[in-house]
């Protein structure tokens, strides 16, 4: 089979996967503090000498990110909405981290995230006692006026090595440290997406997908078109 079809089907192939991940950034567009993933490539077109072990020149993805920028804030009123302004992020059990900062108490009195799980302050998990809850800009939480604790907010060297577990939700075996970031309450923050950008994007990585199609096929058509004018032969 030409060389040329692999090269083609490997660039379809991975248009494919941007596409997708387009889709999925567009789809949670309005999910709070949800942070959009990034396609990169490597040697998007090899070249013609560059063949890998079995000989074909491929196209190669190399990396799907995420894109830790921030979003916007937004005000709601509410007293257990928190928004990191600056880098880091809430510490949640079980070696969890979020910037999705719509905190609820639970009936056992747990400061808890939108997944349920346990917002870590200083001495663990965070208890609450009924009573008026303000939370200041060092993530100080107050009851009744009274210090309780404080939000364990962590930073890393690098996000890199963070990865996703859930929409929201991201594990690292590395170990942070403390946030030197801004808490605001009674506010949250947006996704990332850029709606427009991301259906522009979609738009482009449609077309170049639909020509790496009308390559496969033109390739397909000539293999077909030799190997019927050797066979008069």
């Amino acid at each position: 089979m030409n060389k040329g079809i692999y090269i083609a089907l490997s660039g379809a192939v991975l248009k494919n996967t941007q596409v997708e991940i387009i889709s999925q950034n567009l789809a949670n567009a309005a999910s709070t503090g949800y942070k959009k993933n990034k396609v990169s490539f490597k040697d998007y077109m090899l070249p013609v000498t560059q063949e890998s072990a079995d000989g074909r020149a491929m196209s190669e993805l190399s990396a799907i990110k995420t894109d830790f920028s921030e979003g916007t804030m937004i005000k709601t009123g509410n007293t257990l909405d928190i928004a990191i302004d600056g880098k880091g992020f809430i510490s949640l059990e079980d070696g969890f981290y979020t910037r999705r900062g719509d905190l609820k108490i639970s009936s056992d009195g747990y400061l808890r995230a939108f997944n349920g799980f346990k917002v870590l302050g200083n001495a663990g998990p965070i208890r609450l006692q009924g009573g008026i809850i303000q939370i200041d800009n060092n993530g100080d939480v107050f009851v009744n006026g009274l210090l309780t604790d404080t939000i364990k907010l962590t930073d890393f060297e690098s996000t890199d090595n963070l990865v996703r577990a859930g929409n929201s939700l991201f594990k690292t075996a590395e170990k942070g440290f403390k946030a030197s970031t801004f808490v605001r309450q009674a506010h949250l923050e947006a996704s990332n997406v850029d709606v427009f950008r991301e259906m522009v994007s979609m738009i482009e990585t449609m077309r170049e997908y639909e020509t790496f199609q009308k390559a496969i096929r033109a390739f397909d058509e000539a293999s077909e078109k030799i190997n019927n004018e050797l066979g008069r032969f």
